[in-house]
C-alpha cells in the first residue's frame, strides 16, 4: 500500500467510529484510509478535537495508511467523564483500549496533551502495542511561560461568547502568528450554543482541574519514559513555539538520542495546523521508514 500516493476519491470522507474508553465512557473517532494500511492513531491537544487532524487524515489515507483520529475524553463528540477523571493515567488507558479495539499495534501521533499521553503510554504494560511515536511540540520539560499561556486560554471565557466573531477574536489574540480565517464558521466544531444563546467552548471545564501543576508533577515521569524509549520516535517542533524551546529539544534528545527531529519554520505550538503540509509529509516519511521495523 506504500509504493505510491493514491488519489482514490474513496478516501475523501472518513468513517465515524465509537470506542469504549476507560471507565466505560464513549470516545468518538474518524477513520481515514484502507483497513489494511499501516495504522496511525492521532491524539489532539487540549481544547482541540479530532477535526484538527482532518487534512493529515486525508493525506495519510492517500498514502495508503489508515489514520484514526480520536476525540479525547471531555472533548468534541466524546463523553465528558462523569467522575471528572481527566488524569493522564485515564487518557493513557483510553489510548491503549482504543488500540486493543483496533486489533493491532499502531503508530501514535500526539500534539501537546496528546503527545504527553502517547509518551506515557510507551511505559504502559505491553508497550509493543505502540509501533512508533510522533511528538508534536511537546517535551518532558516545556517552557513554563508558554504552558501558562495555553492554560490561561483554555480556562478563559467561562461566560462564553455572544457571537462566533467574538470567539474568533479570542482565537486570533491567542494565535497572532496565524492568518485569521475569513469566516468564523469553522469554530462551530469547537463551540456549542446553549439555551442562553451564547457560544461555549465544547470541552469539559473540569478538564482544567490541577493542570497548572502538571509540569512539576509529571516531568520526572515523562523523562523516565523518554529515557526508556525503544521504539522509533520523531519530535516535531514549531520554530515559533513558546512551549518547546531549543533547550527543551536538546534535553529530550539527550534522553532519547536515537529520536529523529524535524523543525517547522513557520509554525508555533500548534505546529500541525500552522503548516499542515510540511507536518504531514514528515509523518508520512516517518511511518514509511519504520513500517515492519525497516
Amino acid at each position: 500500500m506504500l509504493e505510491g500516493v493514491s488519489n482514490d476519491a474513496a478516501w475523501n470522507d472518513p468513517t465515524t467510529m465509537t470506542f469504549r474508553g476507560f471507565g466505560g465512557i464513549s470516545l468518538a473517532g474518524d477513520s481515514w484510509g484502507p483497513e489494511d494500511g499501516p495504522l496511525v492513531v492521532f491524539l489532539h491537544g487540549g481544547g482541540q478535537t479530532r477535526h484538527s487532524w482532518k487534512d493529515s487524515g486525508l493525506a495519510l489515507a492517500k498514502a495508503g495508511m489508515r489514520a484514526v483520529l480520536l476525540d479525547a475524553r471531555g472533548h468534541g463528540d466524546s463523553d465528558w467523564a462523569p467522575d471528572g477523571n481527566y488524569r493522564r493515567e485515564a487518557m493513557v488507558e483510553d489510548l491503549m483500549g482504543v488500540i486493543d479495539q483496533l486489533g493491532r499495534p499502531a503508530f501514535v501521533v500526539g500534539a501537546s496533551m496528546g503527545g504527553l499521553t502517547g509518551l506515557l503510554a510507551t511505559a504502559h504494560p505491553r508497550p509493543e502495542r505502540i509501533t512508533g511515536l510522533v511528538l508534536v511540540d511537546v517535551v518532558p520539560r516545556p517552557e513554563r511561560a508558554g504552558v501558562e499561556r495555553v492554560l490561561n486560554f483554555l480556562s478563559g471565557h467561562p461566560e462564553g461568547f455572544a457571537t462566533l466573531e467574538e470567539a474568533a477574536d479570542a482565537v486570533a489574540a491567542y494565535l497572532p502568528h496565524r492568518r485569521r480565517p475569513r469566516s468564523p464558521e469553522g469554530l462551530q466544531r469547537n463551540l456549542r450554543q446553549r439555551a442562553d444563546g451564547r457560544w461555549y467552548w465544547h470541552w469539559d471545564p473540569a478538564m482544567m482541574s490541577g493542570r497548572g501543576e502538571d509540569i512539576d508533577l509529571h516531568s520526572n515521569v515523562l523523562e523516565d519514559a523518554a529515557r526508556n524509549l525503544e521504539i522509533p520516535v520523531l519530535l516535531v517542533r514549531g520554530a515559533l513555539s513558546d512551549v518547546v524551546s531549543e533547550a527543551g529539544v536538546a534535553a529530550f534528545r539527550a534522553l532519547a538520542p536515537d529520536a529523529e527531529y524535524a523543525e517547522i519554520g513557520a509554525a508555533a505550538h500548534t505546529a500541525a495546523s500552522d503548516a499542515n503540509d510540511e507536518f504531514t509529509d514528515a509523518v508520512v516519511d516517518f511511518v514509511r521508514s519504520h513500517v515492519n521495523g525497516s
